[in-house]
């Protein structure tokens, strides 16, 4: 048992070996090395690459494609994973640091999350519409925060949007088309270019008359069964942007209903869902539309009622 005395002189031994064997290095010597494309320090002789720094500037972390992204470390079969995470936009492979998630796993989820709430938030610009064509109406909701906290307020078009819509809607239309935010401003933007122009030519092509295209601003679904009373549409289709998650901010659905009128139930409804880019593509989803809207046409039923 050694005593305290010896006890320090050993302590005291050790730690000036230590010193002894270090090797003597001036302050620039022990500086870290900063990479010249990168925003962090390493020590050592060679910086590491930063692959979110690209020509100077931070890359967009929501814009890296997962489905691409490996960072399990040396996982048993990386050729298996990978045709794996092609089929789903879930979030497989994304590795761990100890009992946790990596830091650029974190960053997407938040990067993920903020586009998704940009997406309920924002509002679709004017001159976006101005380039589609398409005039504007508003729901009896008065601002955002009242659409997301009274649904029923956007089922029903306002009296200065009614008036609107009879002074500029072609009347007894048989099918008519209708764009709204819904959830998604995004979803609207990055879909509605391609998906409208898509449909009117299928539809033109099936030699359906449709009445005037516009624009629902804070619109529920139902807004879509009292533009169909207002008009006396016989076939109501209003592409809406749904609820962003984690995944996708742009996602958007066309709801079809023969006879829409408001307080029809919800089992009436034909509904083509997930129209995105990793979903169904917005083109082809206009012309799958088109075809439905044939169908529901020819067979005066829509929902559960339509026998496809």
């Amino acid at each position: 048992m050694l005593s305290e005395r010896e006890l320090k002189d050993v302590i005291e031994k050790i730690i000036g070996e230590m010193k002894i064997d270090e090797p003597s290095t001036t302050v620039e010597e022990k500086a870290p090395v900063v990479s010249t494309s990168s925003v962090y320090i390493e020590s050592g002789d060679e910086p590491r690459e930063n692959p979110h720094i690209v020509n100077g500037e931070v890359r967009d972390i929501g814009q890296i494609n997962i489905k691409d992204q490996m960072l399990v470390d040396n996982p048993e079969d990386r050729e298996e994973y990978m045709k794996l995470k092609q089929k789903t936009s879930a979030r497989l492979g994304i590795g761990r640091a100890g009992t946790r998630m990596r830091t650029e796993v974190l960053l997407r989820l938040r990067a993920d999350h903020a586009a998704a709430q940009d997406a309920v938030f924002n509002d679709v610009p004017t001159e976006f519409l101005d380039e589609l064509g398409l005039f504007e109406v508003t729901t009896e909701c008065e601002s955002r925060d009242q659409y997301i906290t009274r649904p029923d307020l956007g089922r029903r078009i306002s009296e200065e949007g009614i008036k609107t819509i009879e002074e500029k809607c072609k009347k007894n239309p048989t099918v008519q088309i209708l764009l709204s935010d819904g959830l998604s401003s995004t979803a609207v933007e990055a879909n509605a270019k391609n998906i409208i122009p898509a449909l009117l030519n299928g539809l033109k092509g099936y030699g359906i008359e449709t009445g005037t295209p516009f624009f629902i601003k804070y619109g529920r679904v139902g807004a879509g069964d009292h533009v169909g009373e207002i008009l006396n549409a016989d076939v109501v289709c209003i592409l809406i942007g749904e609820r962003p998650g984690l995944t996708t901010a742009e996602s958007m659905s066309a709801y079809i209903t023969y006879k829409a009128r408001p307080g029809i139930s919800e089992a009436k409804r034909t509904v083509v869902s997930n129209i995105h880019k990793d979903g169904t593509p917005s083109s082809e989803a206009g012309a799958h539309v088109a075809t439905l809207i044939k169908k529901v046409i020819d067979a005066k039923a829509s929902g559960q009622d339509l026998k496809l």
